[in-house]
């Protein structure tokens, strides 16, 4: 499958009106539903797919099953990375990595991108992994760098997290780069209902902050769209879905999403007075029964989805 971040060219539309650079390699995301809260943000398309085998992994119908790693060329990469930190229209932004691939697939070319940000002071780069392949980053913190960890709770990384490192191994990763100075976040993402998961998800907050602080979780729990499910070689985690109440793939149930995120959310602020929670993907509805409208961080009475503080935004 081509893809338009492949082409050559580096003509740039006005970001107001497209929201693209260099044909694709920088984008503006969209496309979740109104239903849902996701505040919109940059995707960084330096490369596609992902090296490791998670069952439940989206990419594999974004990619109609084929989700080995691909890369941008970086004479293509960087010059779009100049144009978009040039253009006077673009406000301060993170750029994630981490959409349509691993950020940390490539270490060597990512390094050279996460350079670039350290030329400019107006945007910083996301990177979302399962990786621990952190090693470029702890030769010298980066102000313009964030990490940002996905993780799961030990078990169902072992059922369907095939090939990426254990949880553990990223944890003690995201507390190398923390230590040395990395804005660190982390998304617990997919939470799956399994036997015992509250537990499971317990211990899991237990290990991270046994560990380090991050400076914000994101939750997210399991979900399905229809092109996932269909290409997906292990679909045992589709037993836990339902046809989501947002018309947008499948879900779990949203009782159970409610009790999933509720356990985990107080769990951190009673046990680790960690408050720092947003949610992934959710709508305005599970938000609001969980008190946690994103409101909350722009003062008393005051309500913005937009604004809302989860894993892709500032």
């Amino acid at each position: 499958m081509s893809s338009p971040a492949m082409h050559p060219s580096l003509e740039v539309v006005s970001p107001v009106r497209e929201k693209v650079f260099g044909k694709g390699i920088l984008r503006y995301f969209k496309k979740t539903p109104s239903s849902i809260v996701c505040p919109h943000f940059w995707e960084l398309n330096w490369a596609y797919g992902c090296p490791f085998d998670c069952a439940y992994c989206y990419l594999q119908g974004t990619f109609w099953g084929k989700k080995e790693p691909r890369f941008v060329d970086l004479k293509y990469v960087l010059p779009t990375l100049e144009k978009a930190f040039d253009d006077e229209m673009l406000k301060p932004s993170i750029f994630n990595s981490g959409e349509l691939a691993d950020s940390l697939m490539n270490p060597p070319m990512m390094e050279k991108i996460a350079d670039k940000f350290e030329e400019h002071d107006k945007h910083k780069l996301l990177l979302l992994t399962k990786s621990n392949n952190v090693e470029f980053l702890l030769n010298r913190p980066r102000k313009k760098t964030i990490v940002s960890f996905s993780l799961n709770a030990p078990e169902v990384a072992r059922r369907w997290e095939k090939g990426a490192p254990s949880p553990e191994k990223r944890i003690e990763a995201a507390k190398k780069v923390n230590e040395i100075g990395y804005e660190t976040r982390v998304r617990i993402d997919p939470m799956t209902p399994i036997k015992d998961w509250e537990q499971h998800y317990c211990d899991l907050a237990d290990i991270i902050f046994d560990a380090f602080e991050p400076s914000r979780i994101t939750l997210g729990s399991l979900r399905g769209l229809q092109k996932t499910i269909r290409f997906c070689r292990d679909d045992s985690w589709v037993k836990y879905l339902v046809k989501d109440e947002t018309g947008w793939g499948k879900k779990v149930g949203f009782a159970l999403r409610l009790s999933l995120y509720s356990v985990v959310s107080n769990y951190l602020k009673e046990k680790h007075g960690f408050s720092k929670i947003a949610l992934c993907k959710e709508t305005p509805e599970l938000w609001k029964k969980l008190e946690m409208d994103p409101g909350q961080y722009l003062g008393p009475n005051q309500s913005n989805w937009e604004k809302c503080k989860c894993n892709c935004v500032w």
